[in-house]
Formats: structure tokens, C-alpha cells, sequence
């Protein structure tokens, strides 16, 4: 059964991004890889379509939300006339050969049990600073729906297309995972999260790292805001972290 296509968000990750192709090419019904180049100013596009991937470029960095909404345009395009569409898997850039292990978050999808899964990563690396990031997302959508998500911002997600096309607009850059959660369930639509065995590229603990965790907390709260005023407002005496 060919039902699943792959949207890969990325930037600047030649390094990685051809494993990653790779490995997605390997999963069960998985026949459409579709990499979406976020403003790249390294080989990203050409390692990717070497890997067999179709590749949709931005000519700047647009952000997630962007890459992800570009991503499934394409596949939509790609699959013209298909009597049902394609689940649709986000996997990140960064998982290089672990992303063969992603076929479990299909399968409640696949199987009518779920609209949108989510990833819960069966290593972790606890990282400075990015827990405060976490524990605001965490704990705004437990305000928001009641739900309490184990890793909410884990950007390995497979949806029904419905759910997909519910949540759009899709919340800007680092705010989308929160906001998709949020904003389905509120939707009533049923997500669930499934624990496998992924890893990515730890972010270190540098200045690089920790300016892109302020900008993280950012668009989290910002995406927060934007849903419910009030959950900002209980949340606003979080401080972010600093870059």
C-alpha cells in the first residue's frame, strides 16, 4: 500500500540530508519523498535530489510553518487525480539513517485510530536550556485543551490530510508543533504520541544553540498568544532564554 508521502523541511543540511532521503525511501508505503530547501546557502537541494528526493526550494528562509505548508502543496500537486490522499509524514532534515525507524508513527494513522501522531524519542539528550522551551509549550497546551504532551515539540508528525488542511495556517517558524497540537485537538481531532527509536543533531549548548532556543521560546509563545490570550498572560512571567 503506497499511501504515505514524506515532507522533509530543510536548511542547510548537505551533511545530513542524503542519509535522511535515503532512509525515508525505505519505509513502508512510503513512495514520495518531498524535501523542501528553506533558503539553503549550502547543497542541500542537489544532495537531496540525488537521493531520489523532489526537492521544492525557497529563495530565502521562510521558516517550519512555510517549508512544512510548501512541503504538502507538492505532494498535492504530485498526486493530481489520486482518489485518496497521501498520509502525510514530517520527518526533520537531521535524522540522517534513524529515519528508517520512523514506520511505527504511521501505523494509528494508517489504521483509522488517530489523525495526527507525534513522535516521542525512545533516546534523549538533555540539553542546557531547552527545557525551559519544553515546559512552555508543555504546559500551554495542557492550559489550552487539558492534553499533557511528552515531548511537544518533536517535529516528527504523521497526519491524515484532513488534519493537515484543519490547522492551516500553520503557526510561524518554531511555534508550529505547538499551535498543530493545539489547535486540532481543539478541532476535535484525535492525536496520540508513539514512542521510537529517532535522534537528531544535539543542538549544544554554544551561543549558536542558545540563540536558537530564544528564538524557539519566541515563536512558542508568540503562537501561544495567538490561540489564547489568557494562557499567554498566566505564562507571560516565564522568562525565554537569552541568546
Amino acid at each position: 500500500m503506497q499511501d504515505v508521502a514524506v515532507i522533509i523541511p530543510a536548511k542547510d543540511e548537505a551533511d545530513r540530508i542524503a542519509d535522511t532521503v535515503e532512509a525515508a525511501r525505505e519505509l513502508p508505503g512510503a513512495d514520495l519523498v518531498v524535501v523542501v530547501d528553506d533558503g539553503s546557502s549550502d547543497g542541500t537541494a542537489r544532495a537531496a535530489e540525488r537521493a531520489g528526493a523532489r526537492v521544492v526550494r525557497h529563495g530565502r528562509n521562510r521558516g517550519k510553518g512555510c517549508a512544512m505548508e510548501s512541503g504538502a502543496e507538492a505532494v498535492k500537486l504530485l498526486e493530481d487525480g489520486r482518489e485518496e490522499p497521501r498520509h502525510l509524514l514530517f520527518l526533520d532534515a537531521d535524522l540522517a539513517g534513524t529515519a528508517r525507524e520512523a514506520a511505527p508513527l504511521v501505523e494509528p494513522v494508517r489504521r483509522g485510530e488517530a489523525d495526527m501522531s507525534i513522535a516521542v524519542f525512545s533516546t534523549t539528550v538533555k540539553l542546557g536550556g531547552h527545557g525551559l522551551v519544553v515546559r512552555l509549550s508543555r504546559e500551554g497546551i495542557r492550559r489550552a485543551t487539558g492534553w499533557d504532551a511528552t515531548q511537544p515539540l518533536n517535529g516528527q508528525r504523521c497526519l491524515t490530510r484532513p488534519a493537515f488542511e484543519a490547522a492551516r495556517p500553520l503557526a510561524a517558524g518554531f511555534g508550529v508543533e505547538t499551535a498543530l497540537t493545539i489547535d486540532l485537538l481543539r478541532k476535535g481531532f484525535r492525536v496520540t504520541e508513539v514512542e521510537v527509536p529517532l535522534a537528531h543533531r544535539a543542538t549544544g549548548t554554544d551561543w549558536r544553540a542558545q540563540a536558537h532556543r530564544a528564538r524557539q521560546f519566541r515563536d512558542v509563545a508568540r503562537a501561544l498568544a495567538v490561540r489564547d490570550p489568557a494562557v499567554a498572560g498566566r505564562l507571560a512571567r516565564v522568562r525565554g532564554p537569552r541568546p
